[in-house]
């Protein structure tokens, strides 16, 4: 995808990111209706409404198809590009009132990322970035940690719906943590990838996933 292609789709990203947002932070109340609950997860009417916004925004600005967390695929086989939709990463967050929740959206290539936007709706910061331009936070440039030593280090990481909580793995766990300065859990895989990419944090891990460092 050539770069004045890629700024065309990142603009649609941004509009449809920050109308998802504005949703979420303005009716709050009407949309934490629970719609689906179980031992570990939780859905709201939030999750839905969000990416309806989205999806509405793309399909009528974008050519390209949708995966989206609440309804899969619009597209009967795996394309060449295709978005990725998060809603409201940080349901159960939001749910609680704990202000650590966001939108994600991104456009993928080759099962690469093109570029990729997360909007902090509740701090109103935008993060943003793609394969041409730098990443950025509300238009100031990012970048992440420079700490190289995890004794030094923050660890940020979660506990997945499918986390193996046996006392052998909880041990296991345990004694990666002991290799860290300080630990984080905040309930948003996408926050946690902003976080390190603004270098408030030093490594993401969550099982086989990591990020940084």
């Amino acid at each position: 995808m050539e770069d004045n292609n890629t700024y065309k789709e990142l603009v649609i990203a941004k509009k449809a990111i920050f109308e998802a947002g504005n949703l979420l932070l303005k009716n709050k109340a009407s949309l934490k209706e629970v719609i689906l609950s179980s031992n570990k997860d939780v859905k709201l009417k939030a999750d839905i409404d969000a990416e309806k916004i989205i999806k509405t925004i793309i399909e009528n600005n974008s050519d390209y198809p949708i995966l989206a967390e609440e309804s899969g695929f619009s597209a009967e086989t795996i394309p060449k590009i295709f978005w990725v939709v998060d809603p409201l990463d940080g349901t159960a967050n939001y749910a609680r009132s704990i202000p650590i929740c966001c939108v994600s959206i991104a456009l993928i290539s080759d099962l690469k990322p093109i570029l990729g936007v997360i909007y902090d709706f509740i701090n109103n910061d935008l993060y943003e970035g793609s394969i041409y331009t730098k990443a950025l936070v509300n238009d100031k440039e990012i970048s992440v940690s420079r700490v190289r030593n995890s004794q030094e280090g923050i660890l940020i990481t979660g506990l997945p719906n499918n986390t193996d909580y046996s006392d052998n793995a909880l041990l296991k766990m345990i004694k990666d943590f002991q290799n860290w300065r300080k630990v984080r859990m905040i309930g948003s895989a996408a926050m946690a990838s902003a976080y390190i990419a603004s270098g408030k944090e030093d490594l993401y891990k969550e099982k086989k996933r990591i990020y940084g460092m």
